[in-house]
């Protein structure tokens, strides 16, 4: 009876052991399943993000481009201002008559890609750019800049400055993931802007806008390259009827004696831009003539002399719009 019992007891023992091995080997079975075949049981890595991409509607059409791109080429001043400002990184620049505040890009770790009128093509395509911005003086090589890579235009609107540059940093900051940084800069241009309208809201002084080079004299009014002076900063005209051109009207100092303005504004271009090598006389020997002498500017000591660099080479930036503001603001104080 006991051999009987041991041997039951046994058999019931073996049966619970194999039952026991086939749950486990079911088990890692199922376990197993779905493991790389090369042994590393790791969970496979999630796919990378696809990069954005971007549509951007300009003057001159659209370009489509990725967000953030690399090997950026600037033939503007002013956004290559702005780009400095915001803190992003450029490739290359047109590097001869560089602004004084961005003599940093003729350093040589930035390709020079030509002049303004005049982009050097054959580096441009080998640099295999990401993004190319352009504006008014290199507007006519568009069409093979767009092939090289997305150009878009950034040029101000003279007839609404502050709202197309505006628009301009609003795409950049877009582009570059900037947008907070550029709130923040427009935030502090429209503070000054309002600071200066409320100074000029409680003057009845009218201004002229002229600009010199080689002994000539061109004037500019509202809605011409220089009409900021008018048309945001809101200081009347002296003159209303000038002519809105590229160049300005070209007048004589008899006209300023006639106009007689309060404030005479006095951008040199000579200033920046050396013809044939020479260096040029100050401006203001040419102006401070027994003309414009019988002037209530120069009565009053408002004959304010512009920084040529913010004003011609650049304008429409982050750096050079504040600092416009401040020296119209400083000088009709």
């Amino acid at each position: 009876m006991n051999k009987k019992l041991s041997l039951l007891v046994m058999s019931l023992m073996l049966v619970f052991v194999l039952a026991a091995c086939g749950a486990n080997k079911g088990n890692n079975a199922a376990n197993t399943g779905n493991a790389p075949s090369n042994g590393d049981t790791s969970a496979p890595a999630a796919a990378a993000p696809a990069e954005e991409e971007l549509s951007i509607t300009h003057q001159l059409g659209t370009a489509t481009l990725k967000k953030n791109p690399d090997n950026i080429v600037v033939f503007d001043y002013g956004t290559l201002e702005s780009l400095d400002k915001l803190g992003v990184e450029v490739t290359g620049v047109p590097q001869s008559n560089l602004p004084p505040h961005l003599k940093k890009y003729e350093d040589s770790k930035y390709t020079n890609v030509g002049t303004l009128k005049e982009p050097d093509f054959e580096k441009i395509n080998a640099m295999k750019p990401g993004v190319i911005f352009i504006s008014g003086r290199t507007s006519e090589a568009y069409g093979e800049l767009n092939q090289i890579a997305p150009t878009i235009y950034l040029g101000v609107d003279n007839a609404k400055y502050l709202e197309s540059m505006k628009e301009n940093v609003n795409i950049l900051g877009q582009i570059f993931g900037k947008e907070a940084e550029v709130d923040q800069e427009w935030g502090a241009i429209e503070e000054s802007v309002k600071a200066i309208n409320e100074q000029t809201a409680a003057s009845e002084g009218k201004g002229l806008v002229i600009l010199t080079t080689g002994g000539k004299v061109s004037a500019y009014g509202p809605g011409s390259r220089f009409g900021i002076i008018h048309d945001e900063f809101g200081i009347a005209p002296a003159d209303d009827t000038i002519e809105v051109s590229t160049h300005g009207q070209s007048i004589s100092f008899e006209f300023v004696a006639e106009k007689n303005p309060d404030y005479l504004f006095v951008i040199d271009r000579d200033a920046v831009v050396s013809e044939g090598g020479q260096e040029a006389e100050p401006a203001s020997k040419l102006v401070e003539n027994d003309l414009v002498k019988k002037t209530n500017a120069y009565k009053n000591g408002k004959i304010i002399y512009l920084d040529a660099s913010y004003w011609y080479l650049s304008g429409g930036g982050l750096i050079s719009v504040p600092e416009m503001a401040k020296e119209v603001q400083e000088g009709i104080k």
